[in-house]
């Protein structure tokens, strides 16, 4: 059987995706935080992990590296909410399997934890740009990538007001609506 530990802050959805893939045939385990989600990889020994990329206060970013070397085999599905082609660049270079926005549908979500071969990071590519609020997103998750998730010294290198960042950043990600 194969057993899915599910980091997840939100209750409800993690609940709800607990369900659905034990209907499925996984063995489910739910925790809510990110140290317990370290402490309960140790114990479940897990053969899927889904974690969220924003837990309360922390970012599932920085859990990767320590479950992927506690887990070297583990079959590693990062959630969010806040999709952006820089978060899937560096969760899959961190050495996530793959990467899904939130909300996911069953079926999509079995297909990733079921992937055999390493997914690419996908994203539609046309010869027109990307409207410059959709860049300013990716920007900044760029560079609060480089930091670590820091997002005051995010706000230092952007020129922003600490503040202003925070606003952005509990924002949904702006549509990828290309320029014409």
């Amino acid at each position: 059987m194969n057993k899915l530990l599910i980091i997840e802050d939100d209750q409800a959805l993690s609940s709800t995706l607990a369900r659905r893939l034990t209907k499925q045939g996984f063995e489910c385990v739910q925790c809510h935080d990110a140290s317990n989600g370290l402490l309960m990889a140790r114990q479940f020994m897990p053969s899927h992990i889904l974690l969220d990329m924003k837990i309360a206060d922390h970012n599932g970013l920085t859990l990767i590296k320590p479950l992927r070397q506690y887990l070297p085999k583990v079959k590693m599905v990062l959630l969010t909410g806040y999709a952006s082609i820089a978060t899937a660049v560096e969760a899959i270079r961190l050495g996530a399997d793959n990467y899904l926005a939130k909300p996911v549908d069953t079926q999509t979500l079995l297909n990733a934890l079921a992937a055999e071969v390493e997914p690419e990071v996908q994203a539609e590519f046309t010869d027109q740009p990307l409207s410059p609020k959709r860049l300013e997103w990716e920007h900044i998750q760029q560079v609060l990538a480089n930091n670590n998730g820091n997002v005051s010294e995010t706000a230092r290198v952007l020129g922003m007001h600490r503040r202003t960042l925070q606003r952005k950043l509990l924002k949904k990600p702006v549509a990828d609506n290309r320029c014409a």
